[in-house]
């Protein structure tokens, strides 16, 4: 298994030595044919799974994503996380047990879920516009889309979402 993001190769593995592994998931000694490499640990293939799905890693892919200690397939990393695991406005990293906020799927910490036009903070309830990757207030909306030029991607009530599986 690949850990995006993570350096760590596996130690070499002989023939002989894999009985003196053991599986991260379940303790047990791993003396199948096959075994994983994650998280500077040992797997069995039924073991490692995701955090959230629990999903097999190792039959629906070559690679998992690791953050804050958990496991995750790729198209749990990427709804938790974003596709780059990092706020879509500032671009720093999101704390798995942190609250966001989402749009067209981008997502943001809470404090940069703002207007672009007056930089006001969005708030669970407020109606916005998202625009060419742009969000807007209801106040603040381009006058464009006023007049039906621009179409609004997401106009509907704002509700918080938290980053759990």
């Amino acid at each position: 298994m690949v850990n995006p993001g993570g350096s760590s190769q596996p130690p070499p593995v002989g023939a002989g030595s894999l009985s003196w592994k053991r599986c991260a998931g379940c303790g047990g000694k791993i003396a199948d044919r096959f075994l994983l490499y994650t998280m500077d640990s040992y797997w069995h293939s039924r073991c490692l799974k995701c955090s959230c799905c629990q999903a097999q890693l190792g039959e629906i892919g070559t690679s998992c994503y690791t953050k804050s200690g958990m496991i995750l397939c790729r198209n749990d990393y990427i709804r938790l996380f974003g596709n780059s695991g990092a706020c879509s406005a500032c671009g720093q990293s999101i704390p798995a047990s942190e609250l966001v906020m989402r749009a067209q799927g981008n997502v943001y910490h809470l404090k940069c879920f703002t207007c672009s036009t007056c930089r006001n903070r969005l708030v669970p309830g407020d109606r916005f516009h998202y625009i060419n990757g742009s969000l807007f207030c209801e106040h603040d909306r381009p006058t464009a889309l006023i007049n039906g030029h621009l179409s609004s991607l997401q106009t509907n009530p704002l509700l918080p979402d938290q980053k759990v599986c």
